[in-house]
């Protein structure tokens, strides 16, 4: 561990497992004071405890936080100025997946893909704003998707969530860099990742779950989806003061699926 994101402060959404518990892990471990947040309140408070066990007391604490509240928003931030004294990196990874086809996708599943992948984020971007402008230079990561880029027919609502991220997090970048602040706002594009998410694209229900990682992976030139791990350390890349020229841009984290 070298210190990379020493003296930073990061809010993390979506942390109670997967990419979210990853990326919280990686930064307290370069160094960085972490407030892992969560709709699983409980699982969040698991995982900040794991880090203060490995990296010392008072390194990770959590919250619960449902990204689609505005209120939660609010009250999230008001704890990492408590409790972290302020926040200079702030990733918006909280996400869902959940199959189906633009004809098969209810409403009331597209409404709330865009809300939990797309409004949240938003919702981060704009009431971070103040804090990451008290703390320069500052860093927002979204995590997005390599399906924003590459459509899938049986993935309409999370292509479209994942693509709205994207664009997203370009305008972010440029209303910062107008005004001359140095906030840096790019995005992430893993491919598949060994999480919890990947249930929600296992649409045969016949077969094990490892079936449609080993089929996912086949879809991959590397032949495999990511680790959680992985994508941790792009994450951390952006989030350290290593990016300082890079915003508006896009990492792409997936085994060379965009390249094909």
């Amino acid at each position: 561990m070298t210190g990379r994101v020493a003296g930073k402060t990061a809010l993390v959404t979506g942390a109670a497992q997967g990419l979210g518990a990853a990326i919280a892990l990686r930064l307290a471990q370069e160094g960085a004071r972490v407030l892992l947040t969560d709709i699983n309140e409980a699982g969040a408070a698991v995982q900040a405890a794991a880090i203060d066990a490995e990296c010392g007391k008072g390194t990770a604490f959590s919250t619960r936080h449902d990204v689609t509240s505005e209120a939660d928003w609010i009250a999230a931030l008001a704890v990492a100025k408590d409790k972290l004294g302020g926040l200079s990196v702030l990733v918006n990874n909280a996400g869902i997946g959940i199959g189906g086809t633009a004809e098969s996708t209810s409403l009331k599943v597209w409404e709330q893909t865009m809300a939990v992948n797309a409004t949240g984020p938003f919702l981060g971007c704009k009431h971070a704003m103040p804090l990451l402008r008290e703390n320069q230079p500052a860093s927002i990561v979204n995590i997005s998707s390599i399906a924003a880029f590459t459509a899938d027919p049986f993935l309409a609502a999370y292509n479209a969530s994942k693509a709205a991220v994207w664009m997203l997090t370009k305008s972010v970048a440029l209303y910062c860099a107008k005004a001359k602040w140095d906030i840096r706002c790019n995005s992430v594009h893993p491919a598949f990742v060994e999480t919890a998410i990947l249930e929600g694209f296992h649409l045969d229900k016949s077969t094990p779950i490892a079936a449609t990682h080993q089929r996912l992976g086949q879809a991959v030139p590397m032949g495999r989806i990511g680790q959680p791990e992985e994508v941790a350390l792009g994450v951390l890349y952006l989030a350290s003061d290593e990016s300082s020229f890079m915003t508006g841009a896009e990492l792409k984290l997936d085994g060379g699926l965009s390249a094909m």
